[in-house]
């Protein structure tokens, strides 16, 4: 079986430990459910079972953990912030969020964290949109108009991406059960301008490898922020900017450390991809040439760069591309065409290409990006010449995972499915009916355009051996039950409060399985040191800029029961 011991052979005051940790059950492999303090005599967790084809190879045995593995979460700390809520705040150490239990598909029984064993544990990544904050086809302008529509933090997204990375490194199995973590998995928009530099930087992120987050002139920076435009956070410069008026500092020397070289450990344990609209689309909302051709392609790799409109051009174009009525990108391109006067020459770069559904999976079948596998992160070479993003792949013995390219390649930011992913998605669900299935997707359910979320709820509530459908999009954290299944939305890790999630399954041999879902940051410090221009030190900068974005929404954490949760379902 590829489970752990029962929790039952481990009852060493657990009833104290749970107390502390404010969680509902604790590690089926830790060997021993150990209060705090008692953590440094802990046993090593137990290796599962080899599991069927495909699946993610077992992690090698560690030492002794030598602290409970909840301690890395957000069960023991969050990033808080400080002081008023108005003007430019700081963030510290705050307490953590506890777990709760929810109960909307089936009751919880008593006894069961001392029955419980592990099917699954795994991390979940979204929404990393590692950024070129000096690509051509940018809408930083959309400011003058939305003061969301651009980040003050773009240009660290790689440094927290990295961190993020040593995070799950560092984790000494999941929280609850104390299994080895079998895989990571990213939920889409990996990427922010579909280009051929971020793509890269993406996996040697997640791979390893030595990375510099730079386009264009490799000795100076030729975005926004030294446009001397005061609609942008210039760092550098004595210039007093909205963002200065609102407290943002002064950081001399930033751009230049932003566009450093940086390294990635890459992840210690095997990854899978799935696809999102910012991977897929230029802008996330433009139809992709089959080739990669067209005036937007050859405009992403020029040498001049829009970094203003006036107000009423920029609500203009917004309102365009909020209702999703531009999918070609005629209207964007007819305003770039006739605003070639107000652009900025810049360095042309062959890497700001975008690149076609076809180039994403070859790159991810590149062996220099292997890290620790699969080969090819869950695409396959079929993938690559049919054009399809879509597969299936095996978790554990009793668990199959599912990921599915819910972009609409028409163009537009909402998600689409079509009638041939959909058969294909019943074809395998049937062929698995006696696994328990995991199904991963960009998009979430209230995010289509074509009533594709309810479809594929009523899809996957006609086979009951689909337990969770996990994704992201909203940049909000979200739990939805849907009669027989749960549908877990996970925060961004481009917004503030900076967030990924560990998902454990288990069986509660009682009838009932458990859900475990955990939330972590980053490995970057919560406070930071506006001196320290360190890799390190601009991750911590990294969330502290997130945090004081001018427009960000302060929602997105979501509400308690969305974040460190159990969720209880029928065994089928």
């Amino acid at each position: 079986m590829s489970r752990l011991r029962s929790a039952a052979e481990a009852a060493l005051d657990r009833r104290s430990f749970l107390a502390a940790t404010g969680a509902v059950g604790i590690s089926a492999g830790i060997g021993l459910a150990l209060r705090p303090e008692h953590a440094a005599q802990a046993a090593p967790p137990s290796a599962p079972p080899a599991a069927a084809a495909q699946a993610p190879a077992p992690s090698p045995a560690r030492a002794p953990v030598a602290v409970p593995p909840w301690t890395a979460t957000t069960l023991r700390t969050v990033a808080t912030p400080r002081g008023s809520a108005s003007g430019y705040r700081r963030l510290a150490t705050g307490p953590g969020w506890q777990r709760v239990v929810r109960t909307q598909l089936t009751a919880a029984r008593s006894g069961r964290a001392e029955r419980r064993t592990a099917l699954a544990s795994f991390v979940q990544l979204t929404d990393l949109h590692l950024t070129d904050v000096q690509h051509p086809v940018r809408t930083e302008y959309l400011r003058a108009q939305a003061p969301g529509a651009w980040r003050p933090q773009e240009a660290l997204t790689v440094h927290g991406a990295i961190s993020l990375v040593e995070r799950v490194n560092a984790l000494r199995g999941g929280p609850v059960t104390g299994t080895d973590l079998g895989f990571v998995m990213t939920t889409g928009d990996n990427t922010d301008n579909n280009n051929k530099a971020e793509l890269d930087w993406f996996l040697r992120t997640m791979s390893g490898g030595r990375i510099t987050p730079n386009t264009g002139d490799p000795t100076r920076y030729e975005g926004v922020q030294d446009s001397g435009l005061p609609l942008y956070w210039h760092p550098d410069a004595v210039l007093r900017d909205a963002d200065k008026k609102r407290g943002f500092p002064r950081l001399e020397g930033y751009l230049a450390a932003a566009l450093r070289p940086v390294n990635s450990p890459g992840l210690r344990i095997p990854w899978y991809s799935t696809v999102g609209n910012h991977d897929d689309l230029p802008s996330g909302c433009f139809a992709n040439a089959a080739d990669g051709s067209g005036f937007l392609a050859d405009f992403a790799v020029g040498g001049r760069k829009l970094m203003s409109l006036p107000v009423g051009d920029a609500s203009a174009l917004e309102a365009v591309l909020r209702k999703g009525n531009d999918p070609r990108g005629s209207y964007f391109t007819d305003l770039l065409r006739r605003e070639t006067r107000r652009m900025r020459s810049i360095t042309p770069d062959p890497a700001r290409a975008p690149f076609t559904p076809r180039e994403y999976v070859e790159a991810h079948l590149d062996p220099a990006y292997a890290g620790a596998g699969p080969a090819g992160h869950g695409y396959t070479r079929e993938n690559a010449d049919t054009g399809s993003l879509h597969y299936s792949f095996r978790i554990s013995d009793d668990v199959l995972g599912i990921s599915l390219d819910t972009t609409d390649r028409g163009g537009h930011f909402a998600g689409s499915i079509g009638k041939a992913q959909l058969d294909w998605l019943k074809r395998t669900l049937l062929a698995h009916r006696d696994d328990h299935v995991i199904v991963f997707s960009h998009h979430n359910s209230w995010t289509f355009d074509d009533g594709g979320g309810d479809k594929l709820i009523a899809l996957l509530k006609q086979h009951r051996n689909v337990v969770a459908w996990i994704n992201g999009h909203s940049h909000r954290n979200e739990i939805l039950a849907h009669g027989t299944f749960w549908e877990i939305s996970t925060a961004s890790h481009v917004e503030f409060p900076q967030l990924a999630r560990i998902i454990e399954l288990t069986d509660n041999h009682d009838g009932t399985l458990s859900l475990f879902t955990t939330l972590i940051e980053s490995a970057a410090p919560h406070s930071t040191d506006h001196t320290d221009l360190s890799q390190t030190g601009l991750a911590a900068l990294y969330r502290e800029l997130s945090l004081n974005a001018p427009g960000a929404r302060q929602t997105l954490a979501g509400p308690a029961d969305a974040r460190n949760t159990e969720l209880l379902l029928k065994k089928r």
